[in-house]
């Protein structure tokens, strides 16, 4: 009696097993599809900057099913026409405002509700990405500022 108990134990921590390892590999290999993606990406780039184009186009792929746009560093592009219109639209109202701005009001000025929190917050991640990539100066109280 104790030996079937035990094999049912046993089976019982071999199927969790199993389970958990089938949900690493279906992680495994998404992330690897990620990776061919963004291979792809890169090579792309690369034959860009080797065949002497002056102005580096946004690239679009699609990881893990999401539509990306690579935003170029400030220093690779020639100038802002190398960024998708949305991302100049940002651009353009911190160069108008008076000093430094804060992402409610680009918001504001894009016409976004800036009560509801979830609206504003992609804006943030995009103005923030215009400031990673040296287009935006971001300051200590998190606002932004347009670089000369």
């Amino acid at each position: 009696m104790q030996e079937r108990q035990w094999i049912t134990a046993r089976r019982s921590e071999l199927d969790a097993l199993a389970e958990e390892l089938a949900k690493q590999l279906q992680e495994v290999q998404v992330e690897r599809d990620e990776l061919a993606i963004a291979q792809r990406v890169l090579n792309h780039l690369a034959e860009q900057a080797q065949a002497g184009a002056e102005t580096v186009a946004p690239v679009s792929a699609k990881v893990a099913g999401r539509a990306l746009s690579l935003i170029p560093h400030r220093s690779d592009a020639a100038d802002e026409g190398a960024l998708p219109g949305d991302y100049r639209k940002i651009l353009a109202i911190v160069r108008e405002a008076d000093g430094p701005v804060q992402g409610r009001a680009v918001g504001e000025r894009l016409g976004l509700d800036a009560s509801v929190r979830g609206k504003l917050e992609p804006l943030r991640a995009k103005i923030t990405k215009l400031a990673d990539r040296g287009w935006l100066h971001k300051r200590g109280d998190g606002r932004f500022t347009a670089r000369p």
